[in-house]
């Protein structure tokens, strides 16, 4: 089998487990040499261990890859500079930027604590914001190098209970197309996965929420049984291997669905109907035009309880 990834150096946060872990297995199949970052915590984030990072470095070795393994947290800027730093110090160079690492403190907004908000931020949005600043300087100054970045199907449609992970992952993807567009030019790009897969992360959320959550967004899937419906994470990976090699140069500011054997290329928003006239709305004429105009089979994705 040939190796798209020969000679390149790929950093994987929150690769010690789950979607991370596949993909830094695949990226080290390919031949690139892959820093294996984990805090090793649970999925609240609480506790460190270096036994997991450790655990996929040793079985990239043992497949005879090559790979290193960096404890450090994504959420504080010094320490996301030592994860792209040991990439550097360890393999001489960076190639690829793989931003996985994530937590969840699921709790509906009206019982949301500051805590549960700012550590969810700190994690996905700042972590992935850490990283890419500090990965974008190596990668501009060579001109060429991949950033892959993981959204969600909670931020880009929304899920009751994640207010905190809703709003990282939605800015991941606007940072994504922002970033895209700020680094195209030196010949690097900048693009977004939402995974559905079964994680240690969505086993947290219940199983009727999943699949009510799935079918609201139409999201379909090629697996035969009902049972099956949502992906394994290492079906994952190769998506996230292609998009790393030299073949998807011209693959920029995109972000895509992955479901088991299913992908999706996920547009950007756009309007859906508009509405125009010469001077300013009245409050008047929006509450006339509205209900045939813009408001036009426009779903409630909550509508208020019957009353007695």
């Amino acid at each position: 089998m040939k190796k798209h990834l020969e000679g390149k150096v790929a950093v994987v946060t929150g690769s010690g487990r789950g979607i991370g872990r596949g993909i830094a297995i695949l990226l080290a199949e390919q031949g690139a040499s892959v820093v294996v970052n984990d805090l090793g915590c649970s999925v609240d984030g609480a506790g460190q261990t270096a036994q997991q990072a450790d655990e996929v470095v040793n079985e990239i070795k043992a497949a005879g890859g090559k790979a290193v393994a960096n404890y450090d947290s994504v959420s504080e800027f010094a320490s996301a500079k030592n994860i792209i730093d040991t990439a550097v110090k360890s393999f001489g160079r960076l190639d690829i930027l793989v931003n996985v690492a994530g937590i969840l403190r699921d709790r509906m907004i009206f019982n949301m604590s500051e805590a549960e908000w700012d550590a969810v931020i700190a994690t996905h949005l700042k972590g992935t914001w850490n990283c890419t600043r500090h990965a974008a300087g190596i990668l501009r100054e060579q001109k060429s190098g991949r950033i892959i970045s993981f959204t969600s199907t909670s931020g880009l449609y929304g899920n009751p209970g994640q207010a905190n992970y809703g709003a990282a992952k939605d800015g991941i993807a606007g940072m994504t197309r922002v970033v895209a567009r700020e680094l195209g030019k030196y010949g690097i790009t900048v693009n977004a996965i939402a995974p559905v897969a079964q994680t240690r992360m969505i086993a947290s959320v219940p199983r009727d929420k999943q699949q009510a959550a799935q079918a609201s967004r139409g999201i379909v899937t090629p697996k035969a049984s009902a049972a099956s419906t949502i992906g394994e994470p290492d079906d994952v990976a190769p998506m996230v291997a292609y998009l790393a090699t030299d073949a998807a140069a011209g693959v920029n500011g995109q972000t895509f669905l992955v479901n088991g054997g299913l992908i999706a290329r996920v547009s950007d928003p756009a309007p859906a109907r508009t509405i125009v006239k010469r001077t300013r709305w009245e409050p008047e004429e929006l509450a006339a035009q509205f209900p045939r105009t813009l408001g036009l089979d426009v779903p409630n994705p909550a509508p208020p309880k019957p009353t007695a």
